[in-house]
């Protein structure tokens, strides 16, 4: 997401080219079979934070009043276009035996006060807290749906901040909060250049509303476009999608932060970053990858790598041999970081799916109808690449991941296709997958994924149709229940309003686990209650599967 005054600002940087160092060698080799090799990437960049300080009490911070800006429905990477529907090999129309997660709690999230789109709604939940953010708000709320603080400009958090970029709220927020250590993280980029950076805020104790140790870790030259975020136990791993000066495309970017350097408060906090470049097959990496976000109480078995997972479409624009997931593993070594490796590893094999979307005319973004207006909205299912999160659970006996992207499940119908990967000592493979689509001509999509402590799933998504109102809806699945099946569906907020301006939606939502029981999820995503140009809401809501607890 980038604003209409972040663009026009940034149309009239000239800046040098980057280095060539960041364009070295592609991606991966390719085999005579057309299956891409094992193979390790760059050398790694090793770097700093390039700013530090104590924020402090969020609470006694002056509270910025959010700001109107508009939005820029710019287009970034190739625009494919539709060739037809070609079927989807794991599609669900029914809804298996069984009950959804019942509804515990439902209540309003930050709306669109500064009138942007789109609002990149996400959010975590602590002990206490639910911590939400949006382009270009955020709001601390306690479990039961007051609000404690806000809903704030981005900017509060960074104001006085030594990188004054930081607070000038550019969005794609990210917040997590790591449940081993009670912590806060709060994340947005920088767009205004020449000069860019990802903005991190951790908070110095588990109270989110007090102080903040506030760094910026730089990409400089290069826009870090779509930043995504995941906690390990050996660091703070980070994806973007990174564009020149010029606005072409430069390759995505991986970085990690040394965790307890930032949790110590430490202002020269160690960088280990990749850039890779598309090279020979841009379709391994696609349009970005996900780290994997550590959930539940059992850390990853010693020395883990944390594993970068990307989606590539065989009828897709990067010519890809096959409908896969790529799997990567970002090892670093804080001892020697000149050592730490990002390494492909190799490509799983998933039932054929179809990411193009039949949009409307040139414009990719005019997708999904909604009731009472001839505006469509966005379905983003033509990004090659999995929607957040990627969340990593270690059951001992496994490891599993699990995410999800929008398809083309039926004609002109959008799905939400689901995957488990497992790895049980000899590698990932993929365990499980579907894509859910009831037979009701409703199309869902926008999802996010999570699974609680007994490897019971759910999957939250938005839903809209030429008679339903655009809403937020959630399904699940009980870890006996059969393979690649969700159950019943509910509601957890129907829309009653269309949006009449702007294709944007989304752009992702977020499905969490509660630590204290590690059985209920919490999630977030965005409705409309009355149709209009861009008056979004968002709607925080959670529940759970009975016998967990």
């Amino acid at each position: 997401m980038r604003t209409v005054s972040t663009a026009s600002r940034r149309r009239g940087v000239i800046v040098a080219i980057v280095v060539a160092a960041l364009a070295a060698s592609t991606l991966a080799a390719t085999s005579a079979s057309g299956a891409p090799e094992r193979q390790e990437q760059q050398k790694p960049k090793v770097s700093k934070v390039a700013a530090f300080d104590r924020s402090k009490p969020l609470r006694d911070l002056r509270v910025v009043a959010p700001r109107r800006t508009g939005t820029s429905p710019a287009e970034r990477g190739a625009v494919p276009r539709d060739t037809g529907y070609t079927g989807d090999a794991a599609l669900q129309t029914a809804p298996a035996a069984g009950d959804a997660p019942t509804l515990i709690q439902s209540f309003e999230g930050v709306p669109n006060i500064q009138q942007v789109s789109p609002p990149d709604p996400v959010g975590d939940v602590g002990p206490n807290h639910y911590v939400e953010m949006v382009n270009l708000s955020f709001a601390i709320y306690n479990k039961f749906g007051t609000k404690l603080f806000g809903p704030a400009d981005l900017g509060t958090l960074w104001q006085g901040f030594a990188i004054p970029d930081c607070s000038d709220s550019a969005g794609d927020p990210i917040v997590l909060h790591d449940q081993f250590a009670d912590r806060w993280i709060l994340t947005q980029f920088t767009a205004l250049g020449p000069n860019y950076w990802n903005c991190i805020a951790v908070s110095q104790t588990s109270d989110p509303l007090g102080a903040y140790f506030r760094y910026a870790v730089p990409t400089g030259l290069n826009f870090p476009d779509y930043p995504k975020y995941g906690v390990w136990p050996d660091g703070l791993y980070i994806s973007t999608r990174e564009f020149d000066p010029d606005d072409n495309f430069a390759g995505n970017g991986a970085y990690v932060v040394n965790k307890d350097q930032l949790y110590a408060g430490n202002p020269n906090a160690a960088v280990v970053s990749f850039l890779l470049p598309p090279g020979t097959t841009p379709w391994l990496q696609g349009d970005g990858l996900l780290p994997t976000d550590l959930d539940g109480n059992q850390p990853p078995p010693a020395g883990t790598p944390n594993f970068y997972v990307g989606s590539m479409d065989d009828g897709a624009q990067y010519a890809a041999p096959a409908d896969a997931l790529n799997v990567f593993e970002f090892h670093v070594d804080w001892a020697t970081p000149t050592a730490s490796t990002f390494t492909f590893t190799g490509s799983l094999p998933v039932a054929p799916f179809d990411s193009i979307f039949p949009c409307r005319g040139n414009n990719s973004r005019a997708c999904i109808p909604q009731p009472g207006t001839k505006n469509l909205i966005d379905v983003l299912s033509y990004r090659q690449r999995p929607i957040w999160r990627l969340a990593y659970r270690n059951f001992g006996t496994h490891q599993a991941m699990v995410t999800n992207q929008s398809v083309e499940a039926q004609p002109k119908l959008a799905g939400t296709r689901w995957y488990e990967l497992r790895n049980t000592g000899s590698g990932w493979s993929v365990y499980q997958q579907s894509t859910y689509s009831p037979a009701d001509k409703v199309n869902r999509w926008m999802g996010s994924v999570a699974m609680d402590e007994r490897g019971n799933m759910a999957l939250g998504y938005s839903v809209s149709s030429q008679q339903v109102f655009p809403g937020v809806r959630f399904t699940g699945r009980l870890a006996t229940a059969p393979l690649g099946t969700m159950q019943a569906e509910a509601s957890m907020i129907a829309g009653t309003g269309s949006q009449l301006v702007s294709n944007r939606w989304g752009d992702y939502t977020s499905m969490n686990v509660d630590p204290v029981d590690d059985c209920t999820f919490w999630y977030v995503n965005q409705y409309y209650r009355n149709s209009s140009n861009n008056g979004w809401q968002t709607r925080i809501g959670s529940f759970a599967f009975p016998g967990c607890s």
